[in-house]
């Protein structure tokens, strides 16, 4: 056999392999997406409206609350883990060893931004015995998901897929049955909440069991991990916290500013974006840990990012697509109190693509153990924020929209830069 036949070969056998892994992935989270939609526009037409901008406000905080915790600790644990996936014992030291971190950061997260919580809970007309109620319920939802973040490491790096979309596809199921006999009768916000962290809980002990095939819980946390892992989060805290704020600046300025229903309209279109979980998903699962593995040669590192970049890319020009032909059907979906935001569907479908894009280049080199100058990521962003704030009328869901745009498009240039920029520095 000639070597052009060989390497022909080499190279549809590796196509036959992608094409098999993403099919296998790809169905299960195309399962996982469409019961997790499918939740999502179960909560919106069965919330009251009022009840619904307490929900996205909640969700809001947790996503803050989970962001604050992390704080670089999954970052530093794949980064660690990716050199000694192979060593049942080290990966053992590395996931005990970050989840211990993970606990410790847990408190100080629940006792600064609960608080905060209740006080915006309170602000928007919620009563003492409803915010006390959201409050309690986020406690098991956000530890659930902290935990999990984690514990999907294992799977990850081993590209064992298959039981990892199995766990997923249970997660999503578990979620959609409780909430179906749940809200009919409970229409509550801290009832949807409970709902969506009971599953996860569940979710994490399977990933528990799954994860001692290949990695020893029983070996002792390791300082040096430790020091690697902190020496992340030193790098990675303060752009971490700024993203507490950033990531969800409409709805916290929103909450501010706007009243309750502008609230629950920019929830519900927040809801659109779900559709982008199954590319962010597959990212996470099929891209970042095989870049994250790559050696460190500059032509190869530049090359996949490229190619990375602009599939992504193309698949968020077909999303936008789509969701200008059918904004119409979207809104239907949403339900008749959201049947005037037909053009703010486009534009925050829009936003969406970007910040998806701008979030896939800053996992790809942060998951290499590449972080920005913190204080450097903050003050552009934070020169963007105030620039958008006093160049764009945000007194409309359209202005929040268009400033969500402006932020995440100045996010996306300093993340791919940046990942650019790092690849270009390696010594060829």
């Amino acid at each position: 056999m000639s070597v052009q036949q060989l390497y022909i070969d080499g190279k549809f056998s590796r196509l036959k392999e992608w094409l098999k892994i993403i099919s296998l992935a790809g169905s299960a989270q195309l399962i996982v997406q469409a019961t997790s939609f499918v939740s999502g526009i179960l909560i919106i037409r069965m919330l009251p409206t009022q009840e619904y901008a307490l929900y996205t406000i909640a969700n809001a905080v947790l996503g803050t609350m989970a962001v604050l915790n992390d704080g670089g600790v999954t970052t530093g644990a794949m980064y660690e883990g990716a050199k000694v996936w192979q060593d049942k014992r080290r990966l053992g030291s590395v996931l005990n060893t970050a989840l211990l971190l993970r606990r410790k950061f847990a408190i100080i997260s629940l006792v600064i931004v609960v608080p905060i919580l209740f006080y915006i809970l309170r602000e928007h007309d919620a009563s003492w015995t409803i915010s006390i109620l959201i409050s309690l319920a986020l406690i098991p939802a956000f530890f659930a998901t902290v935990s999990g973040s984690l514990l999907e490491i294992v799977p990850k790096l081993r590209q064992e897929i298959g039981p990892l979309q199995r766990l997923q596809v249970q997660n999503n199921l578990g979620r959609l049955i409780l909430l179906c006999i749940s809200l009919f009768t409970m229409p509550w916000a801290y009832i949807a909440i409970l709902a969506s962290g009971i599953p996860q809980m569940w979710m994490n002990v399977r990933l528990r069991l799954f994860d001692s095939r290949y990695a020893d819980f029983g070996a002792k946390t390791d300082e040096k991990t430790q020091a690697s892992i902190l020496a992340i989060v030193v790098r990675v805290m303060p752009a971490s916290i700024y993203y507490c704020l950033s990531g969800q600046i409409t709805i916290w300025l929103s909450s501010v500013y706007g009243s309750t229903s502008t609230i629950a309209h920019l929830g519900a279109l927040g809801r659109i974006a779900m559709l982008f979980n199954l590319l962010t998903v597959l990212f996470g699962t099929l891209i970042m840990p095989r870049f994250a593995r790559l050696p460190l040669n500059k032509s190869v590192l530049l090359r996949r990012f490229l190619q990375v970049m602009l599939l992504l890319s193309l698949l968020c020009v077909f999303m936008l697509c789509g969701a200008w032909v059918l904004s119409s059907e979207i809104l239907w979906v949403l339900g008749p109190q959201y049947s005037d935001l037909q053009e703010e569907v486009v534009w925050s479908v829009l936003a969406s693509c970007i910040g998806m894009l701008a979030g896939c280049a800053f996992n790809l080199y942060s998951n290499r153990g590449w972080t920005i100058n913190p204080f450097l990521l903050i003050g552009l962003s934070l020169c963007t924020i105030v620039l958008g704030v006093w160049w764009i009328d945000i007194s409309t869901i359209r202005g929040m929209i268009n400033l969500q745009i402006f932020i995440v498009s100045s996010e996306a240039l300093m993340h791919a830069g940046y990942c650019i920029f790092r690849i270009k520095k390696i010594d060829s």
